[in-house]
């Protein structure tokens, strides 16, 4: 494993957050707890939108798509750190580590970009609610949807393509919960500048534009929601999107504790902010959601009421 000039292909060893038998003990139990509330919570709330007709709308399909990537984020990365937690052998090949890197570089991309996409459906049923049918039909939602999976597919690709050309020696030991961006970037022995050009160019396309268009929609937003002469009518209108932004605020803000800074002052303290966006931030996801969602609350009570009547003799 610690050979010297290779490409990777003997593979690396994921040794997680702590190396200490009776902390890793209690972080497989976290972890796990995390995993399955996080399994759990994201299944309902595509259980509930897609059995329940009042919720075939705009805002309700791109959740149930949100909620679908988060379910597939976290099960790319916690059932082998849970293995790993449990086991001796920590090993990750090389084929098995690129994968990771891809499923999990797409999925988050595809997070933000659905965000970005929520965004402008809130837009459009606050600041133009008489043309928000028309404008939201069908079709434009599942091209945009489209637009959001071809984007992510294509950004995972490009990074984890540059990633077979970079050169590993030396350790090849990740104090880390998966093979992420950086992590391998740090063990690389090989010029790494195109990458780091990648990135950057890439990240803004795909991150920082996505992240203005929502400031700018919520700017709208805020202004339309200001002309409302009622009380009532101004909270009825926020509590459409609170929600929605809730969790970009959680997104970008664990996402901006990771990223937002130097590759060299990039260090294992970061594994904190890594596991927030990770894994709290799918977990919380639904939470947020449904909380104060009365059309939701009603979906997931006549879900779960109805699955216990259909027990009984």
């Amino acid at each position: 494993m610690d050979g010297g000039n290779q490409s990777g292909e003997s593979g690396f060893l994921l040794l997680g957050i702590s190396e200490i038998p009776e902390q890793q003990s209690v972080l497989f139990w976290a972890f796990l707890s995390m995993y399955l509330v996080t399994v759990v919570g994201n299944v309902l709330i595509i259980l509930a939108i897609t059995s329940d007709s009042r919720l075939y709308t705009p805002m309700y399909f791109f959740l149930a798509n949100l909620s679908f990537t988060d379910l597939f984020f976290v099960t790319n990365t916690i059932p082998k750190m849970l293995v790993n937690l449990q086991s001796q052998n920590k090993a990750i090949s090389y084929a098995g580590c690129l994968t990771q890197l891809y499923l999990l570089v797409s999925l988050v991309a595809l997070d933000n970009l659905i965000l970005a996409v929520m965004a402008y459906d809130r837009y459009m049923a606050i600041c133009c609610p008489l043309h928000y049918t028309t404008a939201m039909s069908p079709k434009l939602c599942v091209s945009l949807l489209a637009l959001c999976w071809v984007l992510s597919v294509l950004y995972g690709l490009i990074h984890t393509l540059l990633m077979t050309r970079v050169i590993f020696c030396g350790s090849r030991k990740i104090h880390y919960i998966f093979c992420e961006m950086y992590v391998l970037l740090r063990l690389a022995c090989s010029n790494t500048q195109v990458n780091h050009l990648a990135l950057i160019v890439t990240g803004c396309f795909i991150f920082l534009t996505p992240l203005g268009f929502m400031i700018l929609s919520y700017v709208w937003i805020i202004r339309a929601i200001l002309r409302i002469p009622s009380a009532t009518g101004k909270y009825k209108a926020f509590s459409t999107c609170a929600s929605h932004l809730a969790v970009v605020s959680l997104f970008y803000g664990t996402l901006g504790m990771v990223y937002l800074q130097p590759l060299h002052t990039y260090s294992m303290k970061d594994s904190v902010a890594t596991v927030m966006y990770a894994v709290v931030t799918p977990m919380m996801n639904p939470f947020i959601y449904s909380l104060r969602n009365k059309d939701m609350h009603g979906a997931l009570g006549r879900l779960l009421l109805g699955k216990a009547f259909k027990r009984l003799p």
